[in-house]
């Protein structure tokens, strides 16, 4: 079990490296639509077109890659959606089986839906090197990328969750000592 924790606990911190990523996206997406925005108003005010499809489209891709590759990190914190109408008041133990069960019969065969169903969606659109439609559209295959590399980011923070919960559904692990783990491996 300890080898499984220290699987757990790398993973832990790829995710924390991938989440630190993703979040330094998030001033530059708004950059862009703040000069998205000054560069429309101040275009009408001068009777030009000042913008261009490429800092539109930009601000989509940047969105939707803090989009694709936040959903690990918050299903490492516990951010994720969850029905909470009884889970809030149960053990420890019993949240750990509960998230256990989720993790292996629903998010895990998920996300390997979702890889198989994406991938010729994404192979077709890297064999074409699709391009937006749009005059100066960038590149859409590199962004359809991310329709593999999300669920798979997602799947290996599932492997962690899964170990952590079963750890501590066995007893192996004290609950408070899993989450405490989980603080030091924070950024600071």
């Amino acid at each position: 079990m300890r080898g499984l924790l220290s699987l757990s606990r790398w993973i832990d911190r790829f995710t924390e490296i991938v989440g630190t990523i993703t979040y330094w996206l998030v001033p530059i997406v708004v950059a862009v639509g703040v000069w998205n925005v000054a560069n429309r108003y101040v275009g009408r005010a001068i009777g030009r077109t000042l913008g261009s499809n490429v800092f539109i489209e930009a601000q989509w891709y940047i969105f939707s890659v803090i989009f694709f590759l936040g959903g690990a990190y918050a299903l490492k914190h516990g951010e994720h959606v969850r029905v909470d109408l009884f889970y809030s008041n149960w053990e420890p133990r019993r949240k750990a089986l509960a998230d256990l069960v989720g993790t292996l019969f629903y998010l895990m065969p998920f996300c390997l839906l979702l890889i198989y169903f994406s991938w010729p969606t994404v192979e077709q659109s890297w064999r074409i090197r699709e391009v937006s439609p749009d005059p100066s559209g960038l590149p859409r295959y590199p962004l359809k990328t991310f329709l593999l590399i999300s669920p798979a980011l997602l799947f290996i923070q599932g492997i962690s969750e899964a170990i952590k919960n079963y750890a501590v559904y066995t007893g192996y692990a004290d609950p408070s000592l899993v989450a405490e783990e989980q603080k030091h491996i924070a950024p600071q």
